[in-house]
């Protein structure tokens, strides 16, 4: 066999390949082809909470001291509270001048600036608490949280199954119209569009203000969200 035959033998073999994962529709095998597009929701078991704190002083040593105080005090309450070491994650944490622009401030003779951040992942239920206990130790720049699923596996098979369900109300249509009768399913397969807002589904905003004096406070009034998941499927029924 020379070189032109190894390659035209090489050509064959692929194309058979990919033949036997194609639904071949002929005269000899008549199929419906079917794309459908569902959703499926539940609330949300896990919560990103965004707490982070800011302040000024009027040189660096000191801005630093009370900065340092401040973030210390704000992990030291969510540990003891039993946040787990692992939930808590550093996000940003920057030192640096103020300039003239902020005039109120550089005229009372502050200079520095230093702010800080995190995100602490709990489950849903605890995304107040930890909130509050954050702002009480002096997170006066908090307030953002993105809602999850702990496993969206579940949830995105319901969604796979009621577009499958979808598909087949359509097929069975299109088999009425065309005066057959639908046959039994023959091919199907799924994709899970990517989460259309990112990790999760964001709210709330920075809470201002400072470290507060009254501990007597309550949590605020916050409740879990929807989480939404889509499937797409494409699914093939035989004609009979």
């Amino acid at each position: 066999m020379n070189r032109i035959q190894l390659v035209v033998f090489g050509i064959l073999a692929i194309t058979a390949a990919a033949g036997a994962q194609t639904i071949q529709v002929s005269k000899d095998n008549r199929t419906i082809a079917i794309t459908t597009t569902d959703e499926a929701e539940a609330i949300a078991d896990r919560a990103v909470v965004s707490i982070g704190f800011t302040t000024y002083g009027i040189d660096q040593d000191q801005t630093y001291s009370d900065a340092s105080k401040t973030s210390n005090a704000i992990i030291r309450a969510l540990k003891d509270s039993g946040v787990n070491a692992e939930a808590i994650q550093s996000v940003s944490q920057s030192l640096s001048q103020i300039d003239d622009n902020d005039k109120v401030r550089y005229a009372k003779g502050i200079r520095f600036v230093f702010s800080q951040s995190w995100t602490v992942t709990v489950a849903a239920k605890d995304a107040a608490d930890t909130l509050h206990l954050a702002v009480m130790e002096g997170a006066n720049n908090s307030g953002n949280i993105f809602w999850q699923l702990a496993d969206e596996r579940p949830v995105e098979a319901q969604a796979a199954e009621k577009a499958l369900v979808h598909a087949r109300e359509i097929a069975e249509q299109m088999a009425k119209g065309m005066r057959a009768v639908l046959g039994p399913l023959v091919y199907a397969s799924n994709e899970a569009p990517p989460n259309r807002q990112g990790i999760g589904y964001g709210s709330g905003g920075g809470l201002g203000g400072g470290r507060f004096e009254h501990k007597n406070l309550k949590p605020l009034a916050i409740s879990p969200e929807k989480i939404t998941k889509s499937a797409t499927v494409y699914a093939v029924f035989s004609l009979e």
